[in-house]
């Protein structure tokens, strides 16, 4: 049977300070995106957690971000600008608190690690083997080891994709967290306990709109019937989830074009130059070929190359 997402969840914070402690093990330094990524990668999604939110982060990477403030509240992960680093108490905390069941109601509850729980070390011959792929490099004695599979199943593509946007996204769902999530659930030594933090709604971080169009005057070169007309499919952008930016690429004439960004098809939400809503219009000056527009729906800044 599937585990629930909050299950999972726990999983994957577990997993979190498992990898971080394997990094202490082996002396590689790790990043947000590594440790995201291998941990979603050894805790694949579920059907309900790979959906896509707005925004095309998956839910369950969303809710993971989000939790990650508990490890910290603990005492357990600290963040820096230059990567994560596990406590002493974090590593500690991987043998005290080994299933899903006693680690979710410890954190929740804000429960010490035992003082008599010794930090643990690396085991006899000891060589990290990580999952995700191509996030983090092999030590040089994994190489010996023959490959497994070559085929990237639906959870490792996915691991590999959301771990490459996991430093953008928790510098941004952060202060949310640290906002919404002030109480502790009650301790249970039940699966009921585990879940109980995360049976709300995910934190949305830089909300999406549902669509994004390049609306102008060369919408007609594009395909569209007309110009300036936001509704139609070949105006709109596509969203980069890697990189959190709307783009557009077209094959254009040489010359002067003119044109502004549209939400949801249509006219009601519009930003023009330097990101002004209902502002002037964008230019547009092209020698010819192909051209990328690129917008930022957080910033509302658009670049063109």
């Amino acid at each position: 049977m599937a585990k629930s997402t909050a299950e999972n969840t726990f999983l994957r914070l577990k997993t979190v300070l498992d990898v971080l402690t394997e990094g202490v093990w082996s002396g590689d330094a790790l990043n947000a995106g590594q440790v995201l990524a291998e941990a979603t990668a050894r805790v694949p999604f579920n059907e309900h957690e790979a959906e896509l939110l707005s925004g095309g982060i998956p839910r369950g990477h969303k809710t993971l971000t989000s939790a990650t403030a508990k490890l910290v509240k603990a005492g357990w992960l600290v963040k820096g600008r230059s990567g994560w680093t596990i406590t002493e108490d974090g590593m500690r905390a991987t043998v005290a608190y080994p299933d899903a069941v006693s680690f979710a109601t410890a954190l929740d509850a804000g429960t010490p690690v035992p003082a008599d729980v010794p930090v643990p070390a690396a085991p006899a011959g000891f060589v990290r083997k990580t999952t995700a792929v191509a996030e983090l490099p092999a030590p040089a004695a994994a190489k010996a080891e023959p490959k497994k599979a070559t085929r990237k199943t639906p959870a490792k593509k996915a691991a590999a994709a959301v771990g490459k946007a996991a430093k953008v996204i928790e510098d941004a769902v952060e202060p949310v967290v640290n906002a919404v999530r002030k109480g502790k659930a009650p301790a249970k030594a039940d699966e009921s306990a585990a879940a109980e933090p995360f049976e709300g709604p995910d934190v949305e971080t830089h909300p999406q709109p549902e669509a994004v169009a390049v609306a102008g005057d060369f919408n007609t070169i594009l395909g569209a019937p007309e110009n300036w007309a936001p509704q139609y499919d070949e105006a709109q952008m596509e969203f980069d989830f890697l990189d959190q930016l709307w783009k557009k690429s077209a094959e254009l004439p040489a010359g002067h074009y003119t044109f502004k960004i549209a939400l949801n098809r249509s006219w009601d939400e519009n930003y023009g130059a330097f990101g002004t809503f209902d502002g002037p219009n964008h230019e547009l000056y092209h020698d010819g070929g192909t051209v990328t527009i690129r917008y930022n729906h957080s910033t509302r800044d658009i670049t063109i190359n």
